[in-house]
């Protein structure tokens, strides 16, 4: 079975969970309106539904073959990719001073899941360029703008972004990339990267790598990092000193090239600073957190892909004379996979409609009081919902037997491809980990209190509905929220220690319950002041409050008294 992008359901989730009504209202953007966002929302669906789509399986049987140097993409991407950038998918959000439509980076969010929900491999690609473009408007020379945004903007160059070195993994500051300052204010670049997305590829013809490097004085750690924009071909058309040595072949993405990259053969690649010298992480941040928001969408774009085959297999197959989707276990299966794919993109686009907050607002108080939320919530978009991902995957293996085993059915396809996005832009781990020790200590906790105190109004909304259909939603999302409260005190009380770090993850996965049930009913109840679906989206607002959200209690027990047992497993682990 193929995708078809769930716009209405985008649409919905955009307005009534992330708060995109709200901010219209607020004048935040502009003369934007609903119905234009709808509009560019249902463009986009077709594109992904009807151009990239049908490309995923041949993305994934044929990979990236690897010769001579050059990456060959899959039959038809290069046309896909040629004609989505023409449409102007890739400069959705970017700057209209260089070309791009400056539309809400929300807006643009719901687009990435849908480019990434037709084929990820795919959609990786152009994430990363948009990326790259918001370092470089950020931190860049004007005459590195004027020569490299338009083109990055446009899409007729990809960019990529390189941290990674086979030493270093997640320890960034132990890169032994070297930069030398040249005499004509350039610099050389010499060393190697690893698991670099994109790093060669035929599909424009040039690419833009973003790479970070130590000059000789540099402090150590991360202080000492700069960044450098190194392209494949200088201005002259000369090749630069850098080549993919080799594409690593993984479990998933394989129409997606990961490539090992060699700057300095001949004596150097010539990259020119980002920003200022050692101050290379503050650029990259830029880039990641754009970067990990999107490989959030991944995780929900993966599970939106893998909900729609479990459905549509579900409605198909009979044993013992029924469809299977009629047995109560396939049904919890398949309301599982819908509420947790529901709760993840309601997590992410929120996290998009607050960046738009924290750019668009029109007074400092207010662009710090969102850019606080997004800080808070990015984390919790990158780790919860890529963990959707791979969770919704599998129970898309599960609904489909012995046949989600098989790869001619395409389930196992999805489990594949969602493994990775838990892993790269910063493992889960870490995301946990920040989100523990820098972002619930925000502003002393009141940013996080005052997110505590939005889910409370979401439960009086739902009690005060005093809709029967709602079950015992309002009850059970309170005690979701009263956990994540106590937990969330309990870590502010507590200086950063192993018993913290220890608790972070299961942290993280309360909080991301308890938003995302308290999101799932605020799309139920805005469905029942305006008809429509209700019923459906009442049904599985309880269904999550009933059945995921009871899960706080023993979240909370997790964080709070189960870190003894791992800080004293020593002899477990020898």
């Amino acid at each position: 079975m193929t995708y078809r992008a769930p716009v209405a359901d985008i649409a919905f989730a955009l307005k009534h969970a992330a708060g995109m009504r709200s901010a219209i209202a607020d004048g935040i953007y502009g003369d934007l309106d609903e119905d234009t966002i709808d509009s560019v929302l249902e463009e986009a669906g077709k594109f992904a539904s009807d151009v990239i789509a049908p490309l995923n399986r041949i993305g994934d049987t044929f990979g990236t073959p690897f010769k001579d140097g050059n990456v060959t993409t899959p039959p038809g991407w290069k046309e896909a990719y040629t004609s989505w950038a023409a449409a102007g998918w890739n400069g959705l959000a970017s700057p209209a001073d260089f070309g791009g439509q400056e539309l809400p980076h929300a807006v643009n969010a719901a687009c990435v899941e849908m480019w990434n929900a037709a084929s990820m491999a795919f959609g990786i690609g152009p994430v990363l360029t948009m990326a790259a473009v918001d370092a470089l408007h950020a931190y860049g020379s004007d005459d590195l703008k004027q020569k490299y945004l338009e083109k990055l903007i446009s899409g007729v160059w990809m960019g990529t972004m390189q941290l990674t070195e086979p030493q270093a993994g997640s320890d960034v500051g132990a890169l032994r990339t070297k930069a030398e300052r040249a005499s004509d204010g350039s610099y050389k670049i010499t060393g190697s990267k690893i698991f670099i997305t994109y790093g060669e590829h035929d599909l424009t013809d040039n690419i833009i790598h973003f790479v970070l490097a130590r000059l000789p004085d540099a402090p150590p750690g991360t202080k000492g990092i700069s960044l450098f924009l190194v392209p494949k071909f200088l201005e002259d058309g000369t090749r630069n000193d850098v080549r993919a040595h080799s594409v690593e072949h993984k479990m998933g993405i394989h129409a997606s090239p990961t490539c090992t990259m060699v700057y300095g053969d001949k004596g150097g690649a010539t990259g020119w600073l980002i920003g200022e010298e050692h101050k290379g992480m503050l650029c990259m941040f830029t880039m990641m957190n754009r970067a990990r928001l999107a490989v959030g969408l991944q995780g929900v774009a993966i599970a939106e892909r893998a909900l729609q085959q479990a459905f549509a297999y579900a409605r198909d197959r009979k044993q013992m004379g029924k469809t299977i989707i009629d047995y109560p276990d396939v049904k919890r299966m398949l309301l599982t996979m819908r509420v947790m794919t529901g709760a993840a993109r309601a997590i992410c686009y929120a996290t998009g409609v607050q960046l738009d907050r924290s750019i668009r607002s029109q007074t400092d108080a207010a662009r710090k009081l969102a850019n606080e939320r997004a800080s808070l919530l990015t984390p919790v978009a990158k780790a919860f919902s890529t963990d959707v991902g791979i969770e919704v995957a599998s129970l898309g293996v599960q609904v489909h037997g012995g046949m989600g085993f098989i790869e001619e059915t395409g389930a196992a396809q999805h489990y594949r491809d969602a493994r990775i996005a838990a892993i790269y832009e910063g493992t889960n781990g870490i995301q946990a980990i920040d989100l523990v020790t820098r972002k619930v200590p925000l502003e002393g906790g009141n940013t996080v209190r005052l997110y505590l105190n939005e889910l409370r109004e979401t439960v009086k909304a739902v009690q005060a509905s005093n809709s029967p259909a709602f079950g015992e939603t309002a009850a059970r999302l309170n005690e979701a929220v009263d956990s994540l409260e106590r937990v969330t005190q309990w870590l502010l009380s507590q200086k950063t220690s192993d018993a913290t770090l220890a608790g972070a993850t299961p942290y993280l996965r309360l909080f991301g319950n308890a938003a995302g049930g308290c999101m799932l009913a605020d799309q139920a109840l805005a469905a029942l002041r305006e008809a429509g679906d209700a019923p459906a989206r009442v049904a599985l607002a309880r269904f999550f409050a009933e059945n995921i959200a009871v899960q706080a209690s023993g979240l909370e027990r997790s964080v709070v008294d189960g870190a003894q047992s791992i800080t004293d497993a020593e002899a477990a682990l020898a």
